[in-house]
């Protein structure tokens, strides 16, 4: 972290003068990230006295916005957090791309306009060439957070302000943007750089989550005690233990650089086995590991329980495409109870409608959109009417465009020709899209796609041809499509994130699932789950847990019901059949125990659970003979969550 704007201010006058002659100040007069930006601007021919440049269009601010969208998401409520707690300072605070162009803005009234008359607004470039040394710019050239104060601005016109920006980077290390706090220099922030470092931080990991989504997680850190605070790492795997993504602390602390992921190992970074990893994770273990990084020192490591629904969803990539034959013949497929959308038939009444209604088209030209809460199986369902159609020999080729880095979708999805840009495959790539000729196209999270290529997704969907990154003759297509979506996609046509002409050639069919808490279904659910994990010895749910289950909202859905359920069934002992509340994960066990609100007409107690679980505690500090650690080992619970819970109990009890 680059801190400038502490020399006197005397030294910093005399450094100026310097620089209006064209002089660099000597060594150590100013702040080094400042001396190096001031040099920059020289050789790229600017002169203090100048005037600003580098406003943007309309258009290019859209395009902007349209390319880093997922980094807006992701940084609005870090900006907004920041605006609230920096709220009457005459402050705002801006989100610029990597090429130092502004793309959103927050910002005190009383500021704004004084901002606006040196364009500290979206539309407007902050790059050093076009605007001298400021800390946008300056970030993202020193690759660092700084802040810029006053004087220290090259240009005249900007010497009104005080800056202080940190550099984003996404979860393969790409330069993604900066966040920057900017206001006038009298009215300077206290600890702005130190505040202004830790929301970069914070976007960086909201980046990480939301990429890492599904893969094997670690949380790193040299203390124990600094697992799940800021100052951790966060690593992503491949199933296979292969470094797939981490956060900038996170290659920090394995000695990582970005050209690693995606080749480098965990096993000689970290001294742990993949395999060992995988299992904690399946298991969803608490306990943190003890890791030994190349360079000999200890590193704490926590495995994040897999947030993935337990049946493999869609099959592996292959690792070429198939030859291109010629497509299968559209069939009428039979509406017989074996087929796979029958499998998923538990005896909730809307979802045997549903699977009525995706039966009916089976083998005819007719997309299907499903939309439903994240969690609710659309990608299960998506799976089972594939392999309930005509076309089930072929492959089921299934593109998350949530999950794929921005830069990579175009390729990813279109293919490219050999030597369309650098680091691709000398032989070009096909493209999932053509992967999936003769089969399926399953479009995941297909409301996450960039404005930009969905115009390119439409021209491919109605003319069935498909041409490669860099060139090359059309390629026909065929194939069945189901594009799936947790955002209501009508409303995202009304916010114009959208392409309303997309949407209406996506719902040939919608069907929308049902959130788990309103299906009725639940306890085959359950059973059919249970008997998953654990074939052979199925166990069963305590009556009074499967009550507290059954009426609980379920947020996640049916991927968090897997989860708790794979873990439950982890926590057995050999020869156990039943589960109960010490089996569950600990955050679950909590909510379910938590009260809920009173109704209105009603005084009632509603601490059942609470007192059962209260039940559980003291009967299993009674058979570990009082021994509180003991207790909590045997609960699955820390001490200190046991001490909590005691805390609530009776002082007598204590």
């Amino acid at each position: 972290m680059t801190q400038t704007g502490g020399r006197a201010p005397s030294r910093l006058r005399d450094a100026r003068a310097l620089l209006d002659h064209g002089e660099l100040p000597p060594p150590g007069t100013i702040d080094p990230a400042v001396c190096r930006s001031w040099q920059r601007c020289l050789a790229a021919g600017l002169h203090p006295g100048s005037a600003p440049a580098g406003e943007s269009s309309r258009l290019g601010l859209d395009g902007a916005i349209d390319r880093r969208h997922h980094l807006l998401r992701r940084a609005r409520p870090v900006m907004e957090y920041l605006h609230a707690h920096l709220r009457d300072s005459g402050s705002v605070v801006l989100l610029a791309d990597q090429s130092g162009l502004v793309i959103d803005a927050l910002g005190d009234a009383a500021f704004l306009e004084r901002a606006d008359r040196v364009a500290l607004r979206p539309g407007a470039c902050w790059d050093e060439t076009a605007r001298g040394t400021n800390a946008i710019g300056t970030a993202l050239a020193e690759a660092a957070p700084v802040s810029v104060h006053g004087a220290e601005h090259f240009l005249a016109p900007h010497r009104f302000l005080t800056c202080a920006a940190a550099p984003l980077a996404g979860p393969d290390g790409t330069l993604l943007g900066v966040i920057d706090i900017s206001g006038p220099h009298r009215a300077r922030p206290p600890h702005a750089l130190g505040l202004i470092a830790a929301a970069g931080q914070m976007i960086e990991r909201a980046l990480f989550e939301a990429e890492a989504a599904g893969a094997v997680r670690l949380r790193l850190h040299p203390q124990a005690e600094g697992l799940g605070t800021l100052a951790e790492g966060l690593v992503a795997l491949s199933e296979d233990g292969t470094v797939i993504a981490a956060t900038p602390a996170g290659r920090t602390l394995l000695g990582l650089c970005c050209g690693d992921l995606g080749r480098a190992r965990i096993e000689p970074l970290l001294g742990l086995p993949a395999a060992r990893l995988l299992d904690q994770a399946q298991a969803g273990a608490d306990r943190p590991l003890t890791g030994r990084t190349r360079a000999g020192r200890p590193l704490f490591v926590r495995v994040d329980p897999l947030r993935r629904h337990a049946v493999a969803l869609v099959p592996p990539r292959p690792a070429a495409a198939r030859p291109s034959r010629p497509a299968p013949v559209p069939q009428p497929v039979a509406s017989a109870p074996e087929d796979a959308l029958a499998a998923l038939d538990t005896g909730d009444a809307r979802m045997r409608t549903l699977l009525d209604r995706a039966r009916r088209v089976l083998g005819k030209p007719i997309p299907i959109l499903l939309q439903g809460e994240s969690g609710v199986g659309k990608e299960l369902f998506a799976t089972a009417i594939h392999a309930a159609g005509p076309r089930r020999d072929r492959p089921l080729v299934a593109v998350n465009c949530a999950a794929l880095p921005e830069p990579l979708i175009e390729a990813e999805l279109f293919g490219y020709a050999p030597g369309a840009f650098t680091g691709a495959r000398r032989d070009g790539a096909p493209g999932r899209i053509r992967e999936a000729d003769g089969g399926t196209l399953f479009l995941d999270e297909i409301g996450d796609m960039p404005l930009s290529l969905q115009g390119r997704l439409l021209r491919v969907l109605q003319e069935r041809r498909v041409v490669p990154l860099g060139g090359g003759k059309p390629v026909a297509v065929d194939f069945a499509l189901i594009a799936a979506s947790h955002r209501p996609l009508k409303a995202e046509i009304d916010t114009g994130r959208f392409r309303a002409d997309l949407y209406y050639r996506l719902n040939g069919l919608t069907l929308t699932l049902p959130p788990l808490r309103e299906r009725g279904d639940f306890a085959a659910l359950a059973a059919r789950l249970l008997a998953e994990f654990a074939p052979g010895n199925t166990p069963r749910l305590a009556p009074g847990l499967a009550v507290a289950l059954a009426r609980y909202r379920w947020p996640g859905n049916l991927r968090q019901l897997a989860n708790a359920l794979r873990f439950a069934c982890a926590m057995l002992d050999p020869g156990e059949t039943e589960i109960d509340w010490i089996h569950l994960p600990e955050d679950l066990a909590e909510d379910l125990a938590a009260p809920p609100p009173p109704p209105p007409t009603a005084g009632l107690d509603p601490a059942p659970l609470r007192v059962a679980m209260a039940s559980v505690i003291e009967h299993t500090l009674e058979a570990a003979g009082g021994n509180l650690s003991e207790a909590a080992r045997r609960l699955g619970i820390s001490r200190n969550t046991l001490y909590r819970r005691l805390g609530q109990r009776r002082p007598a009890r204590l």
